[in-house]
């Protein structure tokens, strides 16, 4: 690329930061393509994506006019692809989390769930890999001139890593168990920076009101403080320890 197409995608770049209200960063490390290119499909109306080189996306941020939009700088992933949308950074944020794609096991990817494969026939031929079955501790066999698993269970524990032979045979069953979605680092609206940990509370928050709710709850009922929200628990706790007194001291 020559000097001049360099400061022309920087000028292009930039006014495309310009233009649209919330920007940011997709971290496309071990994002496959395949599943990239279904949800860059799917954000389609909502958002545009684009992939550009550090050094280009550096000097268009400089040449932007936005408050603080040099904290964004400190965001940048080592392999990029930049967001542009006109939606609230909290509401694009939830519609691209819960785009999600799944893909198929690499070595050492780790469990985001438990997996198990179920006991059954498979379209697989007779040969070796009966043996790689054995290794990861599946019970296969013959039938009808197929593979068939005679005894499954699960093979790997959630957070734990997925090994080589694991992989393989996964991939082999024809089985998905990883699931992409896009890795945001940062997005940036009306001068203000939202990081990862502060945008993962669109999916924390809700859980941390209920769990609170249920800790509040408790407590209400355990010391008796009545509320619309427990007296139905109160009026059985009574009931339940009149019953208990009635069964230590008598009918009346």
């Amino acid at each position: 690329m020559t000097k001049e197409e360099k400061i022309q995608e920087v000028e292009e770049l930039s006014k495309l930061m310009s233009k649209y209200s919330t920007i940011g960063f997709i971290d496309l490390a071990k994002l496959p393509t395949k599943q990239f290119q279904k949800i860059r499909k799917e954000l389609n109306e909502k958002a545009l994506i684009k992939i550009n080189k550090k050094s280009i996306v550096n000097f268009a941020l400089k040449k932007l006019e936005k408050e603080n939009i040099g904290e964004l700088e400190k965001f940048i992933p080592s392999q990029i692809g930049l967001i542009f949308t006109n939606l609230a950074t909290f509401q694009f944020y939830k519609i691209a989390k819960q785009l999600r794609s799944s893909a198929f096991a690499k070595e050492n990817d780790i469990a985001g769930m438990d997996i198990e494969i179920k006991p059954g026939p498979t379209d697989l031929l007779p040969g070796p890999v009966i043996s790689e079955f054995a290794k990861v501790g599946l019970v296969a066999g013959v039938e009808a001139g197929k593979i068939a698993i005679k005894r499954g269970g699960v093979v790997v524990k959630k957070g734990n890593k997925i090994s080589k032979e694991l992989a393989g045979i996964l991939r082999k069953l024809k089985i998905e168990p990883i699931e992409i979605s896009l890795n945001i680092t940062a997005l940036h609206e009306n001068g203000k920076v939202y990081a990862k940990d502060i945008l993962n509370l669109v999916e924390e928050y809700p859980n941390r009101l209920r769990e609170a709710f249920r800790k509040a709850l408790n407590l209400s009922v355990a010391i008796g403080f009545p509320t619309k929200e427990n007296v139905k628990y109160l009026f059985a706790k009574a009931y339940q320890q009149a019953k208990a007194l009635e069964s230590k001291i008598g009918g009346v």
